[in-house]
């Protein structure tokens, strides 16, 4: 794009963000405003993906929770410590989080698009209502209060909070999308490796109340004074110009098509984190941290294949890079876990399995321009819905793992 004026105009009718460029013309009877800095580079696209991958880590956010896969930590505490030992309901807590964050994607993404100036503060709203749900959950004596909190409470905030992310990005970020979402959700394995030993060890030093101080705390001091830089690159005011966007690429053909291996996928994605550990221990002998070094390396490997399916998919066709990631999760489901007759095996699958399983969601861009270059009834298609539907898709299929799960795990 060229910096070389000043100025950028928009049309009376309205320019979609993310194909407003500097230097324009500047004819009768359009508005003028300040040049936007530079797209896919440059101090302010970096710094607001910074505080994106930082949101990313300690929130419970989507495509892929963060926070939420900590939870199994919080659980296991739960289940032997009073209060609450012997509650029936306790992974409820964690059910509650990772299903409302998916579920209320799309109703929050569109209440942001239709009040893009009050939408600016939704950061920092959602950060306060997180900080203050741990706050209360620390207080809790029953698991209804834990689900309440740390549960449903918590995972709005967090979808409040991560949401202008996914509708910024798109502004700041256009060659270089998929690199850009690869390197954001990379955030999600860092904090599935940190955030379990750091919480286990609170937990079993200081109890579950100071632990759920500590990292409201936390996520406070982290991440409060990144959400100055969790801002569009078109000035709110100006987005309040754009087109209205429209919602018949939900029953578009292709989108289904598209919708429905998403949602299959997330069935089996969410179940070898949950099973990885107790397999290692229960069938090979494991102690406590082999067992749990299994996620974690899952969790490390994620973390690069995220960012190698981000690079892929801003060179390749969508389907060829969900070809990738299946292909590469299905034989090593079958060829090393199938085999895992030692720690060694298993580990490896764990690396595999993160890889490849784990990127998945980085070609969610892929589907994004997808959807939203096609010149039928869904020309009008906004990237951000598309993805908010996307993890509604997400969402069922995760719902539907748990009592698959159940019904395939022998008693």
């Amino acid at each position: 794009m060229s910096t070389a004026t000043s100025t950028i105009e928009l049309q009376r009718v309205g320019t979609p963000p993310h194909e407003i460029e500097e230097g324009s013309p500047s004819p009768e009877g359009r508005h003028e405003f300040p040049v936007l800095p530079p797209v896919d580079g440059g101090k302010d696209a970096w710094l607001f993906l910074g505080a994106c991958f930082m949101i990313e880590a300690l929130n419970p956010d989507l495509p892929q929770p963060g926070f939420p896969f900590a939870f199994g930590v919080f659980q296991n505490y739960y289940t032997t410590h009073e209060p609450f030992a012997g509650s029936n309901n306790i992974p409820l807590i964690g059910t509650c989080a990772m299903g409302i964050m998916y579920i209320s994607a799309p109703l929050v993404m569109g209440m942001l698009q239709r009040f893009p100036i009050q939408g600016r503060w939704s950061p920092i709203f959602g950060l306060l209502l997180m900080c203050l749900s741990l706050a209360l959950s620390s207080f809790s004596t029953t698991v209804t209060h834990l689900i309440a909190t740390q549960g449903v409470l918590y995972a709005l905030g967090g979808s409040i909070a991560y949401s202008p992310c996914i509708i910024y990005l798109d502004e700041w970020f256009t060659r270089r999308k998929g690199l850009a979402y690869g390197v954001m959700w990379s955030g999600t394995g860092l904090a599935g490796v940190i955030l379990p030993l750091l919480l286990e060890h609170l937990l079993q030093q200081y109890g579950y109340q100071t632990t759920l101080r500590i990292f409201g705390s936390l996520i406070f001091v982290c991440t409060a004074p990144l959400v100055y830089f969790v801002r569009p690159r078109v000035p709110a005011a100006q987005r309040s110009h754009t087109k209205p966007f429209s919602f018949a690429f939900v029953i578009s053909p292709r989108f289904l098509l598209y919708q429905l291996f998403n949602s299959i996928e997330a069935v089996g994605f969410f179940l070898p984190g949950i099973y990885l550990p107790s397999y290692a221990s229960s069938v090979l002998g494991a102690g406590n941290f082999p067992s749990a070094l299994s996620v974690l390396l899952l969790n490390v490997a994620s973390v690069f294949g995220c960012v190698a399916m981000g690079s892929l998919i801003d060179r390749l066709h969508v389907t060829t890079c969900i070809l990738v990631s299946t292909a590469g999760a299905t034989l090593g489901t079958f060829l090393l876990w199938g085999f895992a007759g030692n720690l060694a095996v298993l580990y490896v699958f764990a690396v595999v399995y993160g890889l490849f399983a784990g990127s998945f969601t980085s070609a969610w861009p892929g589907i994004m321009r997808e959807i939203t270059s096609v010149r039928d009834g869904s020309s009008k298609a906004d990237p951000s819905m598309v993805f908010a539907f996307l993890a509604l898709g997400r969402g069922v299929g995760n719902v539907v793992s748990g009592p698959l799960s159940e019904a395939l795990v022998p008693m």
